[in-house]
């Protein structure tokens, strides 16, 4: 062994990281690496610039790891006949999933198809069920729908137990993206065990009920937000089982989740593999097997610019890639002229070809969680299971994520975080490229759907201050 070899097997582990911070140091030049090498989150999680790797660290997959994620495409064309030609093509050209959006929910951002059960037969007619999933999105009428599915199910003479379905059921979902409840939560809270018990004893496959963090991230809450409120909805549908003497082993597998993820691409993947973790977290606090998440994910609504949408593809491709890299179960992309109107045939083409270059092309799926053993990603993991904990014990000191929204306290933590954030980028701190960052000059036409906005869900017997989606650009007064 030469001499040379025996000083390289004895250098100090971390010799190379203090080699880089002797150069950091000096091409900073006096500068405050402080200010100019570390970042931190919404939530105020630290990012440096630099992080050894974690060697200890445990792969956080999904349920079935060797198959790729579902590529799910919005339905939510008002104009069923439309509607139904968008499903056939999309499945023909490749989708697995379908995400039904009916008027009046809150991630229909105005438009949804009509909420009837012949609209939901139309759109399902001709189908292959038995290798399409199919979501119902979080709705003010999902109980009935999920009745609508069942019957449809029946016609069909399909077997549940051999399909996946979501029938996407929040109560707290709806509460803060409509600010209504059709009774009260005492009386929900009675009543949901109850009528959800045949679904159980049918042996439905898939989610019955889900905690969707969309409505909260879409109206300017951060990831430790976001998470923490959904993991405050689905311990509130273990409450209710629990009352209701439902076996929660037997309801666990049934809690199902959506959230959202944005053009942050670390932070992002942090927060699909924390969701996982803290899930299964809960359940070991519950003294139950832990049953795996199912995660949907949608990207960002929020992100969304009206100038240069193009710059949308680029956004929504880098949060799909986190979402797979992530271990989503299910993905959808939002067209990248969404916000100028219903997306037409060549936006959803663009959406949905995206998933199907990364999944058949690019191959995401063939490692089962990427990040694992990642220095900076572990960290973030960390931190957000601990800031999203934090938030859901605040809740639960709240008397539970239906009562804390009722009293505010929700909303005025999810304000206070977009008042933040849009002050930063008012303030020059953060840009959006092609908007407030090489701002587009000209303005093109963009192809959308003829299609009338509807009005907001306006019925219940429950209120408080709902949570609206607003996206980035308008909340800081650059959208056209």
């Amino acid at each position: 062994m030469g001499a040379g070899a025996l000083t390289r097997d004895t250098e100090l582990e971390n010799a190379d990281r203090q080699r880089w911070l002797g150069l950091a140091e000096k091409a900073l030049a006096g500068a405050s690496f402080e200010e100019k090498l570390v970042s931190h989150t919404d939530d105020a999680i630290r990012v440096e610039p630099l992080y050894d790797r974690s060697a200890a660290a445990e792969p956080i997959v999904r349920a079935n790891p060797r198959s790729p994620w579902i590529v799910s495409q919005r339905v939510d064309d008002p104009d069923i006949g439309r509607a139904k030609i968008q499903v056939q093509e999309d499945i023909e050209q490749g989708a697995t999933g379908l995400s039904l959006v009916f008027e009046g929910a809150p991630n229909a951002f105005g438009y949804g198809l009509p909420r009837t059960a012949q609209a939901l037969e139309a759109v399902l007619d001709g189908v292959p069920l038995n290798r399409i999933q199919i979501r119902i999105d979080a709705h003010p009428w999902s109980r009935p729908m999920a009745d609508w599915l069942v019957a449809f199910l029946g016609k069909r003479r399909s077997d549940p137990a051999k399909l996946n379905l979501s029938f996407g059921i929040d109560p707290a979902a709806i509460f803060a993206g409509t600010g209504r409840l059709r009774m009260s939560i005492e009386a929900l809270q009675e009543s949901m065990p109850q009528s959800l018990a045949h679904f159980f004893s049918m042996g439905v496959p898939g989610v019955l009920l889900e905690a969707d963090g969309r409505v909260f991230h879409n109206a300017g809450a951060t990831e430790a937000q976001e998470l923490g409120t959904m993991l405050a909805s689905a311990v509130s549908y273990l409450r209710m089982f629990e009352k209701a003497r439902q076996p929660l082993v037997y309801a666990a597998p049934h809690i199902g989740f959506a959230l959202s993820v944005d053009q942050d691409q670390f932070l992002s993947i942090a927060k699909v593999r924390a969701l996982r973790r803290l899930w299964a977290r809960v359940q070991e606090a519950c003294s139950i097997p832990n049953s795996t998440a199912s995660i949907h994910a949608e990207t960002s609504f929020r992100m969304m610019t009206a100038l240069d949408p193009e710059t949308n593809i680029l956004r929504t491709t880098i949060g799909c890639f986190a979402a797979a890299s992530g271990g989503a179960d299910s993905i959808s992309i939002l067209p990248h002229t969404i916000a100028h109107g219903l997306p037409a045939a060549f936006a959803r083409r663009v959406a949905r070809n995206a998933q199907l270059i990364m999944a058949h092309e690019s191959h995401i799926d063939h490692v089962a969680d990427p990040a694992c053993g990642s220095g900076a990603v572990e960290a973030l993991t960390g931190n957000l299971c601990e800031a999203a904990w934090a938030e859901l014990q605040a809740i639960e000191a709240e008397g539970g994520v239906l009562s804390s929204l009722q009293d505010g306290h929700i909303q005025q933590r999810v304000r206070a975080a977009s008042a933040r954030r849009d002050a930063a980028f008012k303030a020059g701190e953060r840009a959006i490229v092609g908007t407030t960052l090489y701002p587009q000059q000209t303005e093109r036409p963009v192809e959308t759907l003829d299609a009338e906005r509807r009005t907001a869900f306006t019925e219940g017997a429950t209120t408080c201050e709902p949570l609206f989606p607003v996206r980035i650009d308008q909340s800081v007064g650059v959208a056209p």
